[in-house]
């Protein structure tokens, strides 16, 4: 053909397991809560950069390390990161990956996450525990849109490959990947119940 797509960004989205999600979900969920309710230097930390909602990715950044359960969600991710990472064509060197942080996001109603990346990680994602319907998904931006400089708008029906950005709904009990340097964000919650989601990162050595 006379056009090829090539530099494409992709992104992994599988359930964590085939049974069991609702069972393990609870357990989680019930953890989350115990982090928050325990973790005085977080909910400070998350009063004035997460308004109205909590994460621990400023206290407890390493909660596979602490915590049996998540460190039982570790090896879980782990294997569907080292799916991914063949899917990318990577070449480790022989060489591991680990999981470097996780932490917790509890989002009530109107709680946003603003756009950003994960530095200093190859393979970010994020796992959700508790998605009430109707809250926002993960949003994905274009990692070329600051090169586009006079380029007209997109079609409003564009062929999904061609848009500048996508957005993959919050669905419980699903992992979703990605190259850590491709920016994202997550809406205010319309909802008036907690979405609950768990973030890592990755890298290799």
């Amino acid at each position: 053909m006379s056009i090829r797509a090539w530099f494409s960004t992709f992104i992994y989205c599988e359930p964590l397991q085939k049974t069991g999600l609702a069972r393990l979900n609870d357990e989680l969920a019930g953890e989350c809560h115990l982090i928050r309710d325990h973790d005085a230097a977080g909910r400070r930390w998350s009063a004035k950069n997460y308004p109205g909602g909590f994460t621990s990715y400023a206290s407890l950044a390493r909660l596979h390390k602490v915590s049996s359960t998540f460190a039982a969600l570790e090896k879980k991710i782990t294997a569907h990161v080292r799916r991914f990472t063949r899917q990318l064509d990577m070449n480790l060197r022989g060489r591991d990956i680990f999981m470097t942080d996780c932490w917790v996001n509890i989002m009530p109603e109107r709680t946003a996450h603003g756009l950003h990346l994960h530095p200093l990680s190859f393979i970010s994602g994020t796992y959700y525990v508790r998605t009430p319907r109707g809250c926002p998904g993960l949003k994905f931006e274009d990692p070329r849109l600051d090169r586009f400089m006079a380029a007209p708008p997109r079609r409003t029906d564009a062929h999904p490959a061609n848009r500048q950005h996508v957005t993959y709904p919050a669905e419980a009990g699903t992992v979703i990947l990605f190259e850590s340097w491709l920016r994202h964000e997550v809406a205010a919650n319309p909802t008036t119940g907690e979405r609950i989601s768990i973030s890592f990162n990755y890298n290799w050595s």
